[in-house]
């Protein structure tokens, strides 16, 4: 994974869709704003106590999916298994400070926790066999 990874995943604006699952298989999907790429291995987002932060503490794994239209649909599916999660510290205090400034006060204290992912594999949005890095 390159640095041109890195900057396609954090670019702002973007909007993706996490999507997770209980343990019983109920799938959820929700869109987030806030994951960012801290290394190439490495997702840390925030969450509120809700559905999705639910679903990891069952089953640790994710997808984060990043779409934009540009003269042809191009994107990434980012596979993740939860590390950690944590409803306290430093990490939630950054982002809820960025959130504060980029959505404003109350959405930033809807924030629950940070999630930190581990990145398994990356596919294309539309995969016909030629990689991630051309399809985006």
């Amino acid at each position: 994974m390159t640095s041109k990874l890195i900057d396609y995943f954090n670019k702002q604006p973007r909007i993706g869709v996490l999507s997770t699952a209980s343990k019983d298989g109920m799938v959820d999907s929700a869109i987030f704003g806030s994951p960012n790429m801290i290394d190439e291995k490495t997702v840390v987002i925030a969450t509120g106590k809700n559905r999705t932060f639910s679903n990891l503490q069952e089953n640790p794994y994710a997808i984060y999916m990043i779409m934009e239209q540009d003269t042809e649909w191009k994107g990434i599916r980012v596979y993740m298994k939860m590390k950690e999660s944590a409803t306290s510290g430093e990490m939630l205090d950054t982002i809820k400070s960025h959130i504060a400034k980029m959505a404003g006060e109350e959405v930033a204290q809807m924030m629950y926790a940070t999630v930190t992912f581990e990145i398994i594999e990356l596919r294309p949005l539309v995969d016909m066999g030629q990689g991630w890095e051309k399809s985006i």
